[in-house]
């Protein structure tokens, strides 16, 4: 019942931001052109940052009253909001300055050897050491734990930026992923302290289905890096291992093949991933060129805001 409520708050806040500062996210900034040629507003996950950011304020001033878990007593809960924050200004940067100039892994790299920085290579360099600094705080460890833990954080927030190829699809992925974790943690402190950013996210998904925000990398690299910090923080490890092998596999694969062409073929999968999202016939289609970053969410087209597309029809996942 307590994650119950706690999803519900989760939803609740997201819902009324949603609503608020409906006006905050048409600024022109943040404007792009999704594939029917309509402008939407991308980096949709500040919501899901400012949602985690009220609730944890709010729950930390009732229980210096007594009400709920006094101050501190979660450890849990401000891990999980520096990794909305961490992981999410790192997305905002790449939503709103990323560019074509280099691709993949080994472009981004390259780029960085010849002493010029890209917003992938920002992505993937602050990424571990956000995911380090979490993987590390919960106590004493081994380098190699800690290592593995980082990875496993890092790999969930990159897998879904991978996955926002299309409306609604890392929310979904996201929230079929949480129904496991969140029967494993239960109403304990982790599971308390994830539960209001999984309410949130299901409280944009109806916005992201109807073309309304684009989730962005902020929000995908927010949902990942909480997931996989839940993982951490409370799934032994064991299971551990086993998810980070399957985090390993699923982010090398993104590079070599389309998931979204993978999902068209599978009659279940593309139900469920279109399930939801509108009918309509597209206004017109806008070409995605390659990768940006080759690992940390979709590419932009190098046109001025707001003509930059995200959610391209039939973009590919690989570098």
């Amino acid at each position: 019942m307590k994650v119950v409520l706690a999803l519900a708050v989760g939803f609740v806040a997201v819902r009324y931001l949603a609503i608020a500062g409906r006006d905050m996210l048409r600024v022109p900034v943040l404007l792009r052109a999704n594939y029917r040629g309509i402008a939407v507003s991308t980096a949709g996950g500040i919501l899901l940052i400012a949602s985690a950011l009220v609730i944890e304020s709010g729950r930390s001033t009732l229980g210096a009253f007594h009400v709920g878990d006094l101050p501190g007593r979660n450890p849990a809960r401000p891990l999980v909001l520096f990794a909305c924050f961490g992981f999410g200004l790192l997305g905002l940067i790449d939503d709103l300055l990323g560019d074509s100039s280099a691709t993949g892994f080994v472009g981004h790299l390259g780029a960085l050897v010849r002493g010029r920085l890209t917003t992938g290579a920002l992505k993937v360099i602050g990424g571990a050491a956000i995911a380090l600094v979490l993987a590390a705080s919960p106590g004493f460890i081994t380098g190699k734990r800690l290592v593995a833990d980082a990875l496993l954080i890092a790999l969930a927030a990159n897998l879904a930026n991978l996955l926002d190829r299309a409306p609604g699809r890392t929310i979904k992925c996201a929230l079929l992923a949480y129904i496991p974790f969140a029967i494993v943690a239960g109403p304990g402190e982790v599971g308390m302290a994830v539960a209001p950013v999984m309410g949130a996210a299901a409280g944009v998904l109806g916005d992201d289905l109807r073309e309304r925000i684009m989730l962005g990398d902020t929000g995908a690299n927010v949902l990942g890096a909480v997931l996989g910090l839940g993982v951490v923080l409370d799934v032994g490890r064991g299971s551990r291992n086993a998810i980070l092998v399957v985090l390993v596999v699923l982010n090398v694969a993104a590079e070599l093949v389309s998931f979204t062409s993978i999902i068209d073929r599978v009659a279940p999968l593309r139900a469920l991933d279109r399930l939801g999202r509108r009918k309509s016939g597209r206004s017109q289609t806008i070409s995605e060129p390659p990768r940006t970053d080759g690992s940390t969410g979709p590419s932009r087209a190098e046109t001025p805001a707001p003509a930059r597309t995200r959610h391209a029809a039939g973009a590919q996942e690989g570098p």
